[in-house]
């Protein structure tokens, strides 16, 4: 597995990669297409944000973008390919994160998960820190969670 950069002309690939990997908690056609503004990735986004993308054999298996102000971090997208979950591409996005957030001087990762997801980043250390509004569907709240970077 190798992790790089991303160009800006990945950006529709890594938005369907975005959309699939939500896809496999069972939502339906309607929650989807709810869900498809905050998921879509634009080529300025690229540019603008911290993004890696994982590759298996030049192909695009998983993505992450954190932002980073100050003391705190948030990751704002951590998305793997339907066929690579439970493979470790995951957790190995998920260390990149935390190390560039702690590298751009960063003390605490936070994490709005998807509820089904919220049990990865437990795994991973994370500590539940209350929930947050979804910004794709009214009424529902996600998990918010804080991931300590100076243990």
């Amino acid at each position: 597995m190798h992790l790089r950069a991303p160009s800006p002309d990945e950006a529709e690939l890594l938005s369907e990669l975005c959309l699939r990997s939500k896809a496999v908690w069972g939502y339906d056609a309607d929650f989807m297409q709810a869900c498809r503004a905050e998921l879509t990735i634009h080529p300025a986004d690229l540019a603008q944000n911290t993004f890696r993308v994982a590759t298996i054999d030049g192909e695009v298996v998983g993505v992450a973008q954190i932002a980073a102000t100050g003391e705190d971090a948030e990751l704002a997208k951590l998305f793997v390919a339907p066929g690579m979950i439970g493979t470790g591409v995951g957790k190995i996005l998920f260390i990149w994160a935390a190390d560039e957030a702690r590298r751009r001087g960063a003390k605490r990762l936070w994490i709005e998960a998807d509820p089904d997801a919220a049990a990865f980043y437990r795994r991973m250390g994370a500590a539940d820190a209350g929930s947050v509004p979804s910004g794709s569907i009214p009424g529902r709240f996600l998990p918010r969670l804080r991931f300590d970077l100076q243990a």
